[in-house]
């Protein structure tokens, strides 16, 4: 699978690319085609107006130099949107120009937000990753550039035809961003160049490690009743499979591709563990911890350790080994990465062989979600090829494949997981806000959970 890497773009080269269009983008003229408005302006939509969303279209408008306004709204919660909207007007002003008429609730709200939009403009799609292929397809058909969170899919058949309308946005020169955020930090960059280089020898092992506490939704408390199980499961996404993957796709997937990036690899098989422990009366569908080791091609093992309990020995990071040293990948969260090689397997400070050190005014990491969005616009106003969805689309799919061998007790290939494994909504399309969910719970208000050995051919048998 490392051939599917080799079309895209090093590292070195994006920052070579990056600095020559950079000085050429103030000549280059703001009446391209690429883009509708008369007066050069890129004009966004956020669909789904969440925390992660929010965040997105702050750094959308924050791009530098660029006249970028948000013009449309839409989620299935008027408090979300409402939020959302208020908290981005504040710090923006006119850069948010969102009136009561453009604000749009309900299941069908992304093909209105969208409708606002022309050609060229571009979308933000936020929402539960498992409607994430549905909207997509619209934004295509719509001719749009899209932003897309991760995961992008949580099961097998969402990653085909994700993979599919790939192809299909390529085709018609539309430019598609993926949340995987780590993959634009020069730091890891550089490191990956590096490692690309020689300098670690050949990697033997990676280990990466997201143990902290409790992360975002994902216990999740009974119902109370005021809303139906669909409504409720989509304002607790975190805690179910069909919607989000759950606490493992939707957190451990930066470490899992930020490790892949290093071997410039996917892996091909995964065997893992996990279990539930103090849960209380929750009622969502995650494991407490997860233990996965991922296998790639020429055998290289990357191990991988999730758990969201409090009181427990903490770390977030992603360590490289190889048999001439080892590397710091990733260390304390997201940004800054603090990436750095030594000469040996310890790790000591005396053993430091490099660091990274920006050229900036100040030696500070430039922040990758910034990155990520000064990039895409980038690409937006040179015409440049920018298409992420096959590398987005293949880490969804080896998350799903360490998720699902943890939640069967078995071995789970990349193959296995693309082809055969089970699709959690095959009626996602037909959804509204009346319908049944897709998972239902019993007459307790409790939701199927893995059972690993006991439950093997899928991730949870329905109750």
């Amino acid at each position: 699978m490392s051939d599917s890497l080799s079309t895209v773009l090093s590292r070195r080269d994006l920052l070579k690319t990056t600095g020559t269009v950079a000085a050429a983008s103030t000549l280059a003229s703001l009446s391209s085609s690429l883009y509708a408005a008369e007066d050069s302006t890129i004009r966004v939509a956020l669909v789904g107006c969440g925390g992660r969303g929010t965040g997105a279209t702050a750094n959308a408008l924050e791009v530098p130099n660029e006249p970028i306004k948000l013009v449309a709204m839409a989620d299935v919660f008027d408090g979300k949107l409402s939020l959302s909207h208020n908290g981005l007007k504040t710090k923006f002003g006119d850069k948010v120009d969102v009136p009561e008429d453009r604000r749009f609730i309900g299941f069908e709200a992304y093909k209105e937000a969208m409708d606002a939009l022309s050609p060229g403009d571009i979308v933000i799609l936020t929402t539960p990753p498992a409607f994430r292929w549905v909207q997509f397809t619209y934004a295509i058909e719509k001719g749009l550039n899209v932003f897309m969170e991760k995961p992008l899919t949580v099961d097998g058949p969402g990653t085909r035809k994700m993979l599919a309308l790939g192809e299909q946005a390529k085709a018609k020169n539309l430019k598609v961003g993926v949340g995987l955020m780590c993959r634009h930090s020069k730091a890891r960059g550089e490191l990956f160049d590096r490692i690309q280089d020689g300098q670690l020898g050949d990697v033997l092992l990676i280990r990466a490690y997201r143990m902290l506490g409790p992360t975002g939704n994902t216990p999740v408390a009974p119902n109370p009743g005021e809303l139906s199980d669909l409504q409720y499961q989509i304002k607790n996404f975190h805690g179910f499979l069909w919607l989000s993957g759950g606490a493992y796709s939707d957190f451990l997937i930066h470490n899992i591709d930020e490790g892949c990036w290093m071997k410039n690899d996917f892996p091909v098989e995964a065997i893992a563990s996990g279990g539930r422990h103090y849960r209380g009366d929750a009622i969502d569908q995650n494991f407490d911890t997860y233990s996965t080791e991922y296998t790639f091609a020429d055998g290289t093992k990357m191990m991988v350790e999730g758990r969201t309990l409090f009181g427990c020995y903490q770390d977030f990071a992603t360590y490289v080994h190889g048999s001439k040293g080892s590397a710091v990948c990733s260390q304390g969260g997201h940004f800054p990465a603090k990436s750095r090689i030594y000469k040996n397997q310890q790790m000591d400070k005396g053993d430091l062989v490099w660091a990274y050190q920006s050229d900036g005014p100040k030696g500070d990491e430039s922040n990758p979600y910034q990155d990520e969005w000064n990039d895409l616009i980038e690409a937006i106003r040179n015409d440049l090829p920018y298409n992420e969805v096959e590398r987005g689309a293949k880490a969804s799919l080896v998350t799903s494949m360490g998720r699902m061998a943890a939640h069967t007790g078995k071995k789970i290939t990349y193959d296995q997981i693309l082809n055969e494994g089970m699709e959690f909504a095959p009626g996602i399309a037909d959804l509204t806000l009346d319908s049944n969910s897709p998972l239902m719970p019993n007459a307790d208000g409790k939701y199927p959970v893995p059972q690993p050995g006991l439950i093997t051919k899928q991730e949870y048998q329905a109750l």
